[in-house]
């Protein structure tokens, strides 16, 4: 079993981390702190690709074994939020089930350990600022969908 002290510096690296990539940091803590989502504009460390829960969904599900970033989930308005490379943007256009936000949107965010209002980290942020691979989330997103090698092999 798990020492729970090892998963709450996870937490804490990720929350850090993705309270840095706001402007003001303490009011992203302040939120948390009081049970509230913090919103984070996108820009200068990520942008966000968002994409309705039930298509997102079977595309994380193919993504499952590969390298990948941050993704928040919000069952209740049936969205997923993929965090990606700030000039991810073309590389994700011809992707008719996502929408790219420009920077400065603001993505409402949980913290890392725990769900608020229903949103929650279906991959949570690693403290060390690894974000999705657009050319992944294409291919996952695609008409064939992205599969791993014993996918494709079986």
């Amino acid at each position: 079993m798990a020492h729970p002290m090892r998963f709450a510096a996870l937490y804490e690296a990720g929350d850090t981390w993705l309270a840095e990539c706001s402007e003001h940091p303490d009011l992203v803590r302040a939120a948390w702190d009081e049970e509230i989502l913090a919103p984070i504009a996108s820009g200068e460390h990520w942008l966000v690709a968002e994409s309705s829960l039930t298509q997102g969904w079977p595309a994380a599900s193919r993504l499952r074994d590969s390298p990948h970033g941050p993704v928040l989930a919000d069952p209740d308005a049936n969205k997923m939020f993929w965090l990606v490379a700030p000039d991810a943007a073309e590389e994700l256009v011809d992707v008719q089930r996502l929408v790219v936000h420009p920077a400065g949107w603001p993505l409402s965010c949980p913290p890392t350990g725990w769900q608020l209002d229903g949103r929650f980290w279906l991959w949570r942020p690693d403290g060390k600022g690894h974000l999705n691979d657009p050319a992944l989330i294409a291919a996952a997103f695609g008409p064939g969908g992205y599969r791993t090698e014993a996918e494709a092999r079986a």
